[in-house]
């Protein structure tokens, strides 16, 4: 029980690191929206991001029953190896294809009280969600847009447990798990002033998992016409179960971006 506590709370908390290293602080989400492009060109943004993000939920591998976790952003950060976040955006005219890609590399490590199966286990968890969607603006002006937008985000996580000393010493095992979801929802951005805007953005959907929603609001600043700064808070929720592997889980917390359009 105590191998499967570590290994279910490692392999979880890989969707929520922040996206650059543990000694920094990247579907989503401030949504960077391209700048409405001149005439009929296409008009694109990128944006990197960083997600302090605490979990909580259910979650199981390794055919073991499932585990309830609790961790805050700062219980995850000291275990991440890698993270990498970031969301972009191609716009023409009221059209828009966009996407958010999400990787993350946790590793940690135990000793056994007694260390007669094993004197420690190491797990090394791998997580990666990307999102690819469509959108078309009911509402586009000078001031802003509200898209309807559709898409599919696909999930991929990985753990890899090993055995040092006593009786397994050598031992490893691996499980995983990949799937889709169709999701559909709004995303819009609206200018207050000539340089402060607000965006939002809101998904929900199913297909493998039985519930994948995103929704995120924040208030942005455009120092230029290509460089704008964002902060907010996003909440993302998915509920995944098959063949003993489940991922029932709630990420939640404050987010950083930077928009760079061209």
């Amino acid at each position: 029980m105590k191998v499967n506590s570590v290994s279910a709370a490692v392999l979880f908390s890989v969707t929520l690191v922040a996206p650059v290293s543990a000694a920094d602080l990247r579907q989503p989400f401030i949504v960077p929206e391209a700048k409405p492009a001149a005439d009929d060109d296409w008009s694109f943004a990128v944006s990197p991001y960083s997600w302090a993000a605490g979990i909580s939920g259910d979650v199981a591998q390794f055919g073991l029953p499932e585990v309830h976790l609790e961790s805050d952003f700062g219980d995850i950060l000291k275990d991440l190896d890698f993270g990498f976040m970031a969301i972009g955006e191609a716009r023409h005219d009221r059209f828009s294809i966009f996407g958010d890609i999400m990787y993350t590399k946790v590793s940690s490590g135990v000793t056994t009280p007694l260390g007669i199966a094993a004197g420690s286990v190491d797990t090394t968890s791998e997580t990666f969600a990307g999102l690819v969607g469509v959108g078309y603006a009911i509402l586009d002006d000078s001031r802003g847009n509200l898209d309807v937008v559709a898409g599919a985000r696909l999930w991929h996580a990985s753990t890899e447990i090993s055995f040092s000393g006593g009786l397994l010493d050598g031992v490893s095992d691996s499980d995983s798990a990949t799937w889709v979801d169709a999701i559909a929802g709004v995303r819009g951005r609206y200018f207050l002033t000539a340089s402060l805007y607000v965006s939002a953005w809101g998904l929900i959907g199913a297909g493998q998992a039985d519930l994948d929603w995103d929704i995120a609001a924040g208030l942005g600043y455009e120092f230029n016409e290509r460089i704008s700064a964002t902060a907010g808070y996003r909440a993302l929720g998915v509920d995944y179960s098959h063949d003993g592997f489940v991922f029932d889980v709630v990420q939640q917390g404050p987010i950083l971006g930077l928009v760079v359009r061209f």
